[in-house]
C-alpha cells in the first residue's frame, strides 16, 4: 500500500532508479562509511532526466485537467528545472515559456548558450533571459510571464521554481522513499542515512514525508546549496506540512526530523568552492559519475566532508541521491579546462 495510491500519475520517467555501490569513492575517501548512489540522474529519456520529472509526473495530470495549452516556469540561466519543464512540455504537446533569471554571478562567455539552456531552446521552449538576481520565492517576472500566455489568448498552467510550492510538487520524493525501502529488501540491507542536495526544498520535502512514514525521515541529511538557509528551511516546512497532509501520513513532522546542512553553499548559490570543484573531481575520477558546481558538486562535498569529521557512525551505509544537473558543467567550462 502506497500513500500514492490515490494520486494520478503521468509516466516521464523509467520507472525505478538504480541504487549503485561506489566502492572506489568509498576506499578514496577513507572514513569506514559506505557510500552508495540513487542515480535520480538516469532516471529518463527526456533531455537526460532528473529529479525534477519525477515531480512533474504527480503535477502533469492536473495541468492537462486544467485544459492548459502552455506550461510557465521559472529557474536560473542554467536551471536543470527550466530543461525538465521544456522536456515534459515537448512530450506531451504543449508550448512552454520559461524565464531564466540571473541567479548566479557567473560570467562564463558562452554561459547563456549551453547546456541546459541550450537543451530548453532546442526543445523548442520561450526562453526568456531576465537579469533579476536569486530569490526561491514567488518571481514578479514569472507571473508576468504568466499573463503574456493570457494576453496572447492562451491558457498557461504555471509551474514554480523547482515544482516545490506547487500543491503536489512533494509526491514525487514521497515515492523516493517507498522506493528506497522496497529496494533495501532486496538488497538485504538498510541505509543509515540518505544525503541529498536542498534548494527549493521539494525533494527533500518529499523524501521528509516518505521516509517519516517509515519512522527514519531524521536520517535525511539535507545539504544546503541556496545560502538561504532560513527561507530554504521556512518553504522545506512548508512543504512537508503540505505533503504530509496530503498524503494523510496521521501526524505532524517534528522539526527536529528536517536536517539540513548550511555549511557547504558557500560561497554563493550556483558559485562552486574549491571544495565543491575537488568533490567533483574525486566522484568524477573514482567512479566516472558526473556532479555539477550548482547542486550535486555541494551535496557530494557534504557527504565526503561529513564522513571524514566522523558525522556518520563507522560502518554507516550512506545512499547519495543524485539528482542530475551535469549539463550545467558546460557553462563552467573554465573551472575544469584541464580536468
Amino acid at each position: 500500500m502506497s500513500l500514492l495510491d490515490r494520486f494520478e500519475r503521468y509516466p516521464l520517467t523509467f520507472g525505478k532508479t538504480a541504487i549503485e555501490h561506489l566502492p572506489r569513492l568509498t576506499e578514496a575517501v577513507g572514513a569506514e562509511v559506505e557510500f552508495y548512489a540513487k542515480r535520480e540522474d538516469c532516471n529518463s529519456g527526456l533531455a537526460f532526466g532528473g529529479n525534477k520529472l519525477r515531480k512533474l509526473e504527480y503535477i502533469m495530470p492536473d495541468a492537462i485537467a486544467s485544459g492548459a495549452d502552455t506550461l510557465v516556469s521559472i529557474g536560473g540561466v542554467q536551471s536543470n528545472h527550466t530543461r525538465m519543464v521544456a522536456a515534459t512540455a515537448a512530450k506531451i504537446g504543449m508550448k512552454c515559456v520559461v524565464i531564466q533569471e540571473k541567479w548566479v554571478p557567473h560570467y562564463d562567455a558562452v554561459y547563456d548558450r549551453v547546456g541546459n539552456i541550450m537543451m530548453t531552446r532546442l526543445m523548442g521552449a520561450d526562453s526568456r533571459l531576465v537579469d533579476d538576481g536569486f530569490d526561491i520565492g514567488i518571481r514578479k517576472s514569472w507571473e508576468d510571464a504568466i499573463q503574456s500566455v493570457k494576453d496572447a489568448g492562451g491558457k498557461p498552467y504555471a509551474i514554480p521554481a523547482g515544482a516545490s510550492v506547487h500543491k503536489y510538487g512533494g509526491l514525487g520524493y514521497v515515492g523516493f522513499a517507498e522506493e528506497v525501502a522496497e529496494q533495501e529488501t532486496k538488497l538485504g540491507f538498510k541505509f543509515d542515512y540518505i544525503v541529498v542536495c536542498v534548494v527549493t526544498g521539494s525533494t527533500q520535502g518529499g523524501m521528509i514525508v516518505g521516509f517519516a512514514a517509515q519512522d527514519r525521515a531524521d536520517r535525511v541529511i539535507g545539504i544546503d546549496a541556496s545560502g538561504t538557509l532560513d527561507q530554504t528551511r521556512a518553504q522545506v516546512r512548508e512543504i512537508v506540512d503540505n505533503a504530509a497532509d496530503l498524503v494523510g501520513l496521521g501526524r505532524r513532522v517534528r522539526d527536529d526530523e528536517i536536517h539540513i546542512n548550511p555549511d557547504y553553499a558557500y560561497p554563493a548559490y550556483g558559485v562552486p568552492s574549491e571544495e565543491t570543484n575537488d568533490a567533483i573531481r574525486l566522484a568524477a575520477k573514482t567512479e566516472a559519475m558526473m556532479t555539477d558546481p550548482v547542486y550535486e558538486g555541494k551535496s557530494m562535498q557534504g557527504m565526503i566532508d561529513l564522513a571524514k569529521k566522523g558525522f556518520f557512525p563507522k560502518g554507516s551505509k550512506v545512499l547519495y541521491a543524485h539528482l542530475g544537473g551535469a549539463p550545467a558543467l558546460n557553462g563552467y567550462s573554465y573551472y575544469y579546462r584541464d580536468g
